[in-house]
């Protein structure tokens, strides 16, 4: 390397005083070579790459987190083909005063060009990462309409930060966070904000440096660039409280939404710097779909004016837009392809063999909105042609396209009733009323301890003995779990129906130990009283039923009372124990759904046997002592059996498998196979993946597929 004396890099380089007084410029760059500068001389010398930070400090961390998201968003990106065959323009203009508060735009433009401005998406995205570092304190919104492409853009951006940062750790990691699934009434931004790190990034849930979380350590020291998508999908009526959050906070972030909710809930005062999506014009449209369809832009035109192009294909449906704007079906249609989501649809539809001129038919779309329902509706049944996935042909599902819509269908109307758009698998089904779900629950867990209890008594007692048995265990342990799956779901006793995001490993020491010991506790107290109060009902009617007094009628009572109130505390004294082999899962790798699912499974079942074996075995041991050994091992063996399936179905994975892997299914609403289903989807870019959840690649998507299911 050569070079003028005192040649460096600026943004590296470490300036000394030399021992004769004058400065010696030394290059510590990334490079492994540079310069040093001495007085009038200057030399090649060997310089080692800055170390990488160590991956246990804060930048370390900042660094993984930033793989793990590089690596995400490339992913989603090929399942959701976003650049096949190629880019569209995104076009924009400064956001209304209003909202930002700004007379002078923030991207600087003159009054006579602030119209739009094209924005190339192949490119670094100079404008908009310009737009955000001239912001303070490095907050930003883009406002555009539904399928404007706001979701592309931000993730074209957090790419482009991603790629500028360097190993030092400094700069903030991008990170897209569906705003949907926030409740700022109950949950401020910044902890909403370390829960989704810590569900989604679980090597982010250890212990930091100062005690808290890793997650909470980076939002913390504002290494988290939080980009929140789609302001307007909140839930109704929470508005306002998100928006004093968002105020309020000094979170680095970048915020999408569409601008009428955005302006109906922010009113008179100004929020922040923003930029507006603005339509396609029609040659963005056109170019497109001609490049797309490897179809040159020619005009077809005779000297008399008539286009002489076959009337099928895009070239002609093209050349008439153009030349006939003032028919209503070409104005619906040029209408309909100023979004990058109808542009992309009806290209991806009409790629199957579909004649686009069909678009063209103002009988059977005489409105925009009918040409934009067509487009929504044959999304499906195309994304489930052979075509469409690029999966080996032995690996795909040979799902049919009008059953597909139909499960689609049910959890698009499972979300919209839940007011969300993330498909998290421990919520499928809580759509169903609390009743029906206490229902299902108790004559599911009837019905299978009811098989268990009659083969072990069925081989241990006389007939008839056996039959009476089993059909009042059958009730009185339906009623009891349904009515403990309803209190738990109200009450939210020892976090039910949350998924764990412990694994079962031999270090999860006293520190966890203490952490559960009241939830459990309480929960386990709650449960044995619901047992106690049901069982004791029971046994006391069936004793006055046979004219037993009333002094015998009521010690039954109190018995029942007092074993179910120290089965339950046994039970959580259990689980208390058990927390000590759990930890947290440091993974380093991100969790997907299906590994969030499996994680619970182990652990739940390594909870079921705990419980199952210990209160069996005790129960057994106290029953052998009072009444032998045959009835000892009887009821020790369907006591353990009936309790540990009753802990069970009080977990998330529990719920899952009795609504979503038995009920569901039952009843036609979901596939047997749910897991393989929204995989398939998925990779056939029906569905995209946000951490641990699934979501409808757009919410135009999900509303107009619960609207078909609903009619």
């Amino acid at each position: 390397m050569s070079g003028r004396p005192g040649l460096q890099k600026p943004d590296s380089a470490e300036h000394m005083p030399d021992q004769s007084g004058g400065d010696r410029s030394v290059n510590v760059g990334g490079d492994n070579h540079g310069i040093v500068s001495t007085g009038d001389n200057a030399n090649n010398v060997l310089i080692l790459p800055a170390a990488r930070p160590a991956e246990n400090s804060l930048a370390g961390k900042a660094n993984l987190l930033a793989d793990r998201v590089s690596g995400l968003l490339k992913r989603e990106e090929e399942q959701q083909r976003l650049w096949d065959p190629a880019p569209l323009p995104v076009r924009c203009r400064p956001a209304p005063e209003t909202l930002t508060g700004r007379r002078k735009s923030i991207l600087d433009v003159s009054d006579k060009a602030a119209d739009t401005l094209p924005l190339d998406l192949t490119g670094p995205l100079e404008k908009i990462a310009g737009v955000y570092e001239g912001t303070e304190p490095g907050r930003l919104m883009v406002l555009g309409r539904a399928g404007s492409g706001k979701t592309i853009l931000v993730r074209r951006f957090a790419r482009a930060r991603l790629e500028a940062r360097t190993p030092t750790g400094e700069a903030p990691v991008p990170v897209i966070f569906s705003l949907g699934s926030w409740n700022p009434s109950t949950t401020p931004l910044r902890d909403w904000l370390i829960d989704r790190l810590e569900r989604d990034h679980p090597f982010l849930a250890g212990a930091g440096p100062d005690g808290s979380t890793w997650a909470a350590a980076l939002v913390g020291a504002d290494r988290v660039l939080a980009i929140l998508d789609g302001f307007d999908e909140i839930a109704e009526g929470l508005h306002e409280s998100a928006l004093l959050d968002l105020r309020a906070t000094t979170v680095p972030l970048l915020m999408t939404s569409r601008r009428a909710e955005l302006e109906a809930a922010v009113g008179t005062t100004a929020l922040f710097a923003g930029i507006e999506l603005t339509d396609l014009t029609l040659d963005d449209s056109v170019n497109y779909l001609l490049h797309a369809t490897n179809t040159p832009d020619s005009d077809s035109t005779s000297c008399d004016g008539t286009d002489t192009t076959t009337p099928s294909g895009w070239e002609y449906v093209l050349n008439t837009l153009r030349r006939h704007p003032e028919k209503p079906a070409c104005a619906n249609l040029a209408a309909v392809l100023t979004t990058p989501l109808m542009v992309t649809l009806a290209h991806t539809v009409h790629t199957s063999g579909r004649d686009p001129v069909k678009l063209l038919e103002n009988e059977e779309f005489s409105t925009r909105g009918d040409l934009e329902d067509h487009l929504l509706d044959n999304f499906i049944p195309t994304a489930y042609d052979r075509f469409l996935t690029n999966r080996p042909a032995a690996k795909r599902r040979p799902w049919r396209a009008e059953r597909a819509r139909h499960w689609l269908g049910y959890l698009a109307t499972h979300l919209k009733k839940l007011d969300s758009h993330d498909i998290e698998w421990w919520r499928l089904g809580t759509a169903m009323s609390l009743s029906s779900r206490m229902l299902v629950s108790g004559v599911t867990s009837g019905l299978v301890s009811g098989a268990m209890l009659g083969l072990v008594f069925g081989l241990t007692t006389e007939p008839r003995v056996a039959f009476v048995t089993v059909l009042l265990n059958v009730l009185g342990i339906g009623l009891t779990f349904g009515l403990m799956h309803g209190f738990g779901s109200k009450l939210k006793v020892g976090g039910a129906f949350e998924p764990s995001r412990m694994h079962i490993q031999i270090r999860g020491g006293s520190k966890r130990v203490k952490e559960s010991f009241l939830p459990r506790i309480r929960g386990g107290l709650a449960g044995g009283l619901v047992f106690g109060v049901v069982f004791g009902l029971g046994v006391a009617v069936y004793a006055g039923l046979l004219d037993f007094p009333w002094t015998v009628i009521a010690l039954v009572f109190g018995n029942f009372l007092v074993t179910g109130l120290a089965l339950g505390l046994s039970v959580g004294l259990i689980l208390v124990l058990v927390a000590g082999l759990e930890a947290v899962i440091e993974t380093k790798s991100s969790v997907s759904p299906s590994d969030l699912l499996h994680t619970n499974r182990t652990t739940v079942l390594a909870q079921v046997l705990a419980v199952g074996l210990t209160l069996g075995l005790g129960f057994g041991i106290v029953v052998a002592l009072v009444n032998g050994f045959a009835l000892g091992v009887t009821s020790g063996l369907t006591g353990g059996l009936v309790i540990g399936l009753g802990v069970g179905t009080l977990t998330a994975w529990g719920r899952w498998v009795v609504l979503v892997r038995v009920w569901l299914p039952l009843t036609g609403r979901l596939p047997w196979a749910v897991n393989a289903f929204l995989d398939d989807a998925y990779q056939r870019g029906v569905l995209r993946q946000v951490g641990a959840v699934y979501q409808f690649r757009h919410a135009r998507l999900r509303d107009r597929l619960a609207e078909v299911y609903e009619q």
